[in-house]
Order: C-alpha cells, then sequence, then structure tokens
C-alpha cells in the first residue's frame, strides 16, 4: 500500500477515556458518545474506538493501514490489563462486541458482531466464570449466527430456520425456554452450516474473529443497504464508519439480567415520561430485532427498582448535558447498570417541533437554536391529512404508535413486492412481522409499515421515523404469515397479499380498507380556521406556531407564492405569503376562452386579429382586478404569457380524426381544417426551445401590449377604488438585451397611455426571468433594461442539464439516482455547481449594474428546504412557491438566517 493513501493523523485508534462528543468525524457517533458518557463517569464498560479515517484508507486501498494492527494490540492488551482476563483465554475469557458507529446515525444499516472470544474451549471457561452452562450456550450460538451472517455472508435465514426447529423439537415458542443441552447442539448444528456455506470452519482463534469483524464492519459502510440509506438521508458517502472495540456485558444471564431502550421523552410525541423498551434475559440486538415482544420501561421499576432509579438519574443527566432528546442503550448483568450507547435521538416531526419549545420553556436552548431542531421537510409532515376518526371503517387490531401519519394501501408481505407495485404506481403497505435491515427498499417505496412485533425501539420503529414514514409496530392481534402473503385479524379474517389496509401511526389502529381523511389541524392553523391556544388544538399547533413566529422574526428572505387566480392568492395570503411571486397568465386562456385564443392564432388579417385581442382584454383585466384586490398592498409579478401556442390548440391527433371522420360524412369542417392546418403550421421538434416567451410577444404583434394594457387598467382601477396595487411585469425566455429592451419600450408606452386616460399614475417594475444560459451569463447586460430579475429554476435547470423533464424523469433518473450520479434530482434540490453557480454570478452581475436590483426565484426550488438555503446564501430577496409550500419556505428561511456551523440534527 502507497504511503500517501493514509492520512496524516496521530493514530487510529483511541480509548473511550480520549474522546468526546466533538469527535464525531473521527470517532463517530457512536464512538464519540461512548467517550462522552466515560468523561461524565457514567458507567460504560471499558473499549476503544477505530476511526473513521482508518476506514477510509481500508475502502480506498482494500488493506487496513500499516499501523492499525500494532495499535488495535496495545489497546487490547491495555483492555485486558483492566479487566483482569485475556480475550477469549479458556478459563476465563474476555468477551468484546465490535459495533458500527457512522458519524450520522444509520441504524441497523451496518454490522455488529457480540460476544467475539467466545470457542469450543472458552464456552466452557464464560460458563464456570458465570456459573451458567445454559448462558454460555447461548451466547455462543448468538456469535456464531451473527458472525456467519455478517462477517462470512452465510444467509441468516439459515440460523433462523434451524433456531426455529429446535424450538419445534423442544416445543416451546420463545428461545429463552430452550436448555443447555439445546443450545450445545444448536451451536453444533450452526457450525455445520457455517462449514457448508462458507466454506470453511468457524474460526476458534478470538485474534482472528475480533480481526475479521473489523474488516466486516469497513466493508458494511458499502453495503447496497447501506448506500440506499444514506442516498434517502442525503448522508455523504465518503465519512466512512469508526469501529468500536467494547468489553460484553450480558443481559443473557438470567431474570436479574436484560437489555433496554430508553428515551428522555416520547419520541413519536415529543412529551415527558418514561418511555422505552425492556427484555429481560436478552442481549441488546433482541430488542432492537423485535423478536420478542418487550415489556414498557416503566415495568423495570418493579422488576429492578435499583437499576431503574439509576437509569432514570442517568437519563436526566444526559439530556441535560446533551440538552436534547436522547436515545440510550443499556444492559443490567445481574443488577449491574451498565450504558453502552447515547445519542441524539431520532423523533417524529410532531415530537421534533414540541421538544423545541419545550427545551426553550425549561432554559435549555434559545430560540434560535430551536429553529435549528427543527425542519421544513418536517413541517410538510404535519400538513398531510389524517384519518377521519368518525368514519364508519373496521378497525381490526391495534399496535403501537410508533410513527404518525395516515397511510393506505394494499397488502404486501415482501420488500421486492413493495417495491415493484410501488413503481407500477400501486400504493401499499409493506406487513412484517419484524422488519430487519434488508428490508430498506421496501420500507421506502410503501406508504406505511405495519408489523406484528417489536416495539417503539425496534428496527421498524426507529427507521421508519427517521425517514417520516407512518409505522405500526407490535400489533400483537396479528398472525402474519409472510410465507403464504397474508394475515390473519382477530375473529380469524384473512387479509390477502393485495387487499387494501389503512394504518394510523399516531393511534397505532389497524382498519380493513380505506379509511376516508381529513385535513390536518396544523393546515387548518395556517388556514385561519384554528388558534393557537384554542382547544388543545393541541400543543402541536402551539409549538409550530410558535416555531414559525420564531422563524419569521428571523428571516431575511421574504416569501411570496407562484398563484395565477384570486383564490390561490387568498389562500396563498393565509399561509403568510409576502405577495406573488409568479402568476402564469397562460392559466387564464384556458377554459371558455380558448375560442378566443383559437380565433387569435387563426387570424389572417390584422383586423381579425385585433378582433381577438379587444375581446380578450376584458377579461384579462378582470383576472387582475381580482388578483390585485386579493393580494393588496403586496407585490404581485405577473409573467406574460410563455408557452408555446401549439398548447391552446386541440391535439392533432385527435384533430386530425375530426376532419377525417367530417369528410368521410361530407360534414362542413372549414373550421377544424383551419385549426388542423394551423396545428401542423405551429408543430415544432422542441416547442419548450422555440416559439414562446418573449419570442411570441415579438412575432405576434399586440399580444404581450394587451397584457400589459390589461394590467395597466387592473391596477389604475384598483387604485381609483383607493386599493394599493402593486403589479410587477416580467419578460419571460429573455436571452439577450436587445428582446428585452423593445418589450420593454412598448410596454413602457402603453403604461403611459393607460396614464394619461385614467389620470392615475402606476409604478409598475418591469423585469425579466432568468432562465437560460446566456440570460445569466449576461446578466450585467440585462439589469440595465429591467428593475428585477426573477430566476426561473425549472427552466435554467432543463437548459443548462440538456434534460426535457417530461422525458428525462421518467425515463433514467431512476437509474441516475440509484447509481449515485444524483444524490437527489436537480429539479427538487437545486444543482449548486452548475445552475446554482449560473444564479449566483447573474445575481452578482445583475446587482455590480443596479444596486437596488429585486433578485427572486419562482421555480419549484423556491419551496424546496435545502434549495432556500442556498438561496439566503446568493442573497436573493425573496422565494416563490405554491400555496402549501409557503410555511416550509418561511421555516427554512428562519434556519437559513440562523444556521450555525456544525450545528446537525438530523
Amino acid at each position: 500500500m502507497s504511503e500517501n493513501k493514509e492520512p496524516h493523523v496521530a493514530k487510529f485508534v483511541y480509548d473511550f477515556t480520549e474522546g468526546n462528543k466533538d469527535l464525531k468525524d473521527l470517532l463517530g457517533g457512536k464512538g464519540a458518545n461512548l467517550a462522552e458518557m466515560t468523561n461524565l463517569g457514567l458507567p460504560v464498560p471499558p473499549g476503544f474506538t477505530i476511526t473513521t479515517e482508518a476506514c477510509k484508507v481500508y475502502l480506498e486501498s482494500g488493506e487496513e493501514p500499516a499501523a492499525l494492527r500494532d495499535e488495535v494490540s496495545a489497546h487490547l492488551d491495555a483492555l485486558e490489563r483492566n479487566m483482569g482476563k485475556k480475550l477469549g483465554q479458556p478459563d476465563n475469557p474476555l468477551l468484546v462486541s465490535v459495533r458500527s458507529g457512522a458519524k450520522f446515525s444509520m441504524p441497523g444499516m451496518m454490522d455488529t458482531v457480540l460476544n467475539i472470544g467466545l470457542s469450543d474451549k472458552s464456552v466452557q471457561g464464560l460458563a464456570k466464570q458465570a456459573g451458567d452452562d445454559r448462558f454460555a450456550w447461548d451466547s455462543y450460538r448468538r456469535l456464531i449466527q451473527m458472525f456467519g451472517k455478517t462477517v462470512l455472508g452465510v444467509d441468516g435465514e439459515l440460523f433462523e430456520e434451524a433456531l426455529e426447529a429446535a424450538k419445534e423439537a423442544k416445543k416451546v415458542t420463545v428461545d429463552t425456554d430452550l436448555e443447555a443441552a439445546d443450545l450445545k447442539k444448536l451451536v453444533t448444528t450452526f457450525k455445520k452450516i457455517v462449514k457448508k456455506e462458507a466454506g470453511r470452519d468457524f474460526p476458534q482463534d478470538p485474534r482472528e474473529q475480533m480481526d475479521l469483524a473489523i474488516e466486516a464492519v469497513f466493508n458494511s459502510w458499502n453495503t447496497d443497504r447501506a448506500k440506499l440509506y444514506r442516498r434517502q438521508e442525503r448522508i455523504p458517502g465518503d465519512l466512512g464508519t469508526a469501529v468500536n472495540v467494547c468489553s460484553m456485558v450480558f443481559g443473557n444471564l438470567g431474570p436479574d439480567s436484560g437489555t433496554g431502550v430508553a428515551f428522555t421523552r416520547d419520541p413519536a410525541s415529543g412529551h415527558q415520561g418514561v418511555y422505552g423498551d425492556y427484555l429481560q434475559n436478552a442481549q441488546g440486538e433482541d430488542v432492537v430485532a423485535g423478536i420478542r415482544n418487550t415489556v414498557a420501561l416503566a415495568e423495570l421499576e418493579s422488576i429492578d427498582k435499583k437499576s431503574y432509579d439509576q437509569l432514570m438519574q442517568i437519563m436526566e443527566t444526559l439530556e441535560n448535558h446533551y440538552k436534547d432528546l436522547c436515545d440510550i442503550e443499556f444492559t443490567i448483568e445481574r443488577g449491574q447498570l451498565w450504558m453502552l450507547q447515547t445519542r441524539v435521538g431520532k423523533r417524529t416531526a410532531g415530537a421534533a417541533f414540541r421538544i423545541a419549545t419545550q427545551l426553550v420553556d425549561q432554559g435549555l436552548i434559545d430560540e434560535t437554536e430551536a429553529l435549528q431542531r427543527v425542519t421544513g421537510a418536517q413541517l410538510a409532515q404535519l400538513m398531510f391529512p389524517r384519518f377521519d376518526e368518525h368514519a364508519k371503517v373496521a378497525q381490526v387490531a391495534r399496535g403501537i404508535a410508533a410513527s404518525p401519519g395516515a397511510a393506505v394501501g394494499k397488502a404486501v408481505f415482501d420488500s421486492y413486492t413493495a417495491v415493484k407495485w410501488s413503481r407500477s404506481g400501486e400504493k401499499v403497505i409493506l406487513v412484517r412481522r419484524e422488519t430487519n435491515p434488508d428490508d430498506l427498499d421496501g420500507m421506502i417505496a410503501a406508504e406505511g409499515i405495519l408489523t406484528s412485533r417489536g416495539g417503539k425501539t425496534s428496527h421498524a420503529a426507529v427507521v421508519a421515523r427517521g425517514m417520516g414514514k407512518t409505522c405500526v409496530c407490535g400489533a400483537e392481534e396479528l398472525e402474519v404469515d409472510t410465507k403464504r402473503r397474508r394475515m390473519t385479524v382477530p375473529g380469524g379474517q384473512v387479509v390477502e397479499e393485495g387487499d387494501v389496509i389503512s394504518i394510523d401511526g399516531s393511534s397505532g389502529k389497524v382498519y380493513l380498507g380505506e379509511v376516508p381523511v381529513v385535513p390536518s389541524p396544523v393546515v387548518e392553523y395556517f388556514e385561519g380556521r384554528m388558534h393557537a391556544g384554542a382547544h388543545d388544538a393541541d400543543e402541536l399547533v402551539e409549538a409550530v406556531h410558535r416555531i414559525m413566529a420564531f422563524a419569521d422574526r428571523k428571516r431575511r428572505l421574504r416569501v411570496r407564492a407562484n398563484a395565477d387566480n384570486a383564490e390561490d392568492a387568498l389562500r396563498a395570503r393565509r399561509f403568510g405569503a409576502q405577495g406573488i411571486g409568479l402568476c402564469r397568465t397562460e392559466h387564464m386562456f384556458l377554459g371558455d376562452r380558448r375560442e378566443l385564443v383559437e380565433r387569435l392564432i387563426l387570424a389572417d388579417t390584422e383586423a381579425e386579429r385585433e378582433e381577438s385581442l379587444k375581446a380578450l382584454l376584458p377579461l384579462q383585466k378582470q383576472d387582475f382586478v381580482e388578483l390585485f384586490s386579493a393580494m393588496d398592498g403586496l407585490p404581485v409579478t405577473v409573467r406574460l404569457l410563455d408557452p408555446p401556442l401549439h398548447e391552446f390548440l386541440p391535439d392533432i391527433t385527435e384533430l386530425s380524426v375530426r376532419v377525417a371522420l367530417a369528410e368521410s360524412r361530407q360534414e362542413p369542417h372549414e373550421n377544424e381544417l383551419r385549426l388542423l392546418q394551423a396545428v401542423h403550421r405551429l408543430h415544432e421538434q422542441n416547442p419548450m426551445l422555440g416559439l414562446r416567451g418573449v419570442r411570441l410577444g415579438l412575432v405576434i404583434p399586440g399580444l404581450f401590449t394587451m397584457q400589459v394594457r390589461a394590467i395597466a387598467e387592473a391596477a389604475a382601477e384598483r387604485k381609483s377604488a383607493k386599493g394599493d396595487p402593486r403589479a410587477e411585469i416580467m419578460i419571460p425566455l429573455v436571452g439577450t438585451v436587445q428582446e428585452l429592451e423593445i418589450v420593454r419600450e412598448e410596454a413602457d408606452q402603453v403604461i403611459a397611455e393607460v396614464e394619461a386616460a385614467t389620470g392615475t399614475e402606476l409604478k409598475l417594475a418591469i423585469g425579466t426571468m432568468i432562465e437560460l444560459p446566456r440570460a445569466a451569463l449576461t446578466a450585467g447586460q440585462i439589469a440595465e433594461a429591467a428593475e428585477f430579475f426573477s430566476f426561473g429554476t425549472n427552466d435554467l435547470t432543463q437548459t443548462v442539464w440538456g434534460f426535457s423533464r417530461d422525458d428525462v424523469e421518467a425515463s433514467f433518473f431512476t437509474a441516475y439516482l440509484e447509481k449515485g450520479i444524483f444524490g437527489v434530482s436537480p429539479f427538487e434540490t437545486i444543482d449548486k455547481d452548475g445552475v446554482g453557480s449560473l444564479v449566483k454570478l447573474a445575481a452578482e452581475a445583475g446587482r455590480r449594474t443596479r444596486p437596488d436590483l429585486k433578485l427572486g426565484v419562482c421555480g419549484e426550488h423556491g419551496g424546496d428546504p435545502e434549495s432556500v438555503h442556498f438561496f439566503h446564501e446568493v442573497g436573493l430577496d425573496y422565494v416563490s412557491c405554491s400555496p402549501f409550500r409557503i410555511p416550509v419556505a418561511r421555516l427554512e428561511a428562519g434556519r437559513a438566517a440562523t444556521q450555525s456551523a456544525g450545528s446537525d440534527h438530523r
């Protein structure tokens, strides 16, 4: 291995006593927080962390850093001296776990191996040490099972089937009822499976076990499921994972032992209290895997009062220290409490808003930090509809409300089917006994997840909450048969694959059939139909109200709406819009006005064209009167006609059929024939790059001047009615300043005529859309004739990338996302390097020419959370988006203004 592959770091291994919570880049989240808890004096089993830098070297070169083995040996020697045991020695063995731990939490996506150090010899020593044969053989079978699947690539189902067979032979239903002799036989069976499937014996050398496990954890960074999860959560792929080697503590030593997961607050609701799961006589993976149903954490008080009280004290310490909801893994070994992990916990959208305001009230964080604890994506989730509680639909079961939302879909029983059906346009609910990391792609594809096992800390629950996906776990009344693709509900009714079910992640209820939905209370709040503080309108609405108030006070970016009529404008205003950033006038030319537009297109003489324009003028004027009235006192940017004219004519195939039928029947068809000739005349190979936008205004005399006159007359009428119209006229698809100058000269003349005729002074700003690369590159020139720029990022993305959006999204975008060429579609989040560079360049050039140039964006990116931050950074004045995305944009604009370096709450 070449030396330049290794980074210049002092070392690759850190003892838990050496790190702290701020070293997540180097030690990963798990290692950094184990070190932090050690520093706090909490009971953490001794251990050490192999850094993410070591992982990066391994992934780049295929070899571990040359210094790593010696460093691991030195730390292992120190650990053995500390514990008074040696790894895997026959009489008094030290056992360790090898666990992954990236900077950002990726629950279940990477590998873990417990009980490393057990062998045919040391299992005897462990039995003697613990005074419990059953425990020792149970730990050994777990090691072979985890090691076989994780390190040697053996199909995990083979071990599960052997375990089920052992239980059936013993006529028991849970693994804890298997005795030492049964587990000893199972170990022999497991070793045979490894030999057959992996082509080698299970390794008996404990150091070989540990080294292979470390390598497997490094490799698990690039498994398909880990890469899929990173794409879903937008986690960079070059971070690597740390590896934590920790001395084992055992929760499977009998009824005075156990393992659990605890939250300092409810991750589903945000309420304070005792939340979590506990499982007696078990190891940690049993809780997360959901293979046995747990008891509520509160029951630990009656099982082990001393450990419970100590845990409650530690939870309070950790929450006050991290100033946030903490997710904790712990083990009790014969009455001794050990802390195995803590992290800032994933939470539902509702919990995020409640917790942020609670922590402000407790004085733990300020308003600025509260804004960083929530996201626009979470707010969008809260605006989804919910089930109608009064609907008469059969409830068949109730599980644990793991992740809120109202999900309806066809039941499917494996991940492959979920993905396949979803790609065919079907909405599906993934139904499993319990999920595991291999189910991730199905969980992403599904509307919601339903499991019959597991609790709020199971894999399904944790991953669903992180994705904002509806989830109901632990619905024990359901008998899920994945092999026969069906489930049986209480009373014996069978739900087959393809039957529609509904799940409520807020209540845990499961229904047969489709439950109707009603608006979210958060939407009702934004609509003005629910006021913060009214009934217990819920603390959620109150929390959203407060966070939005924080955001509005902090943000610099203004937020406008894309709206084309008075109804949308009024709704946008209720949602907090500060004007209209894009009124698409083409939408006003459809419906019962289509015939007038057809007459305009078919006009053969100037008189016919003027007659059509004259008929359209009063209708256009009334559109603008209504719009200016709805947005009185706020700016309204009106885009002149943009799309190709053929969009206003009938479909060419449909029209050809009509003409052919009329001719065959010898019926009059002169108008249809003229229309067909016009459609053929206007046909373009690439209409989005053809006769549209400003080109229409230059080629069709009177079209733009009619629209400008309608805007000016409407503004004058509103002024005479004591209104305050603030109209702005936007010229689309400008590529050169000369186009804008010609249209502007005509517009200025029309506005002057209206001012003279009405005796009203009109201050109508005239600007343009920047949606072509040439416009961005010559923005300094264009600004000489424009009072504002609005970036049309939809078209700009198409023209920069050379994409036809309607074609490429359906044809190859899925492949590009899967191959990692895109982290996210450039139509969803702005491409900062390409399209974003042009936006930045144009903004700077435009303001050099005209310092008071107003800058906005009106493409769909205006409502995308990540894009809003970019627009804030490059100095735009406003973003414009659809009415329902306005609250999201307001929130993200506030977050962008208060974004602090290094703050990241995923």
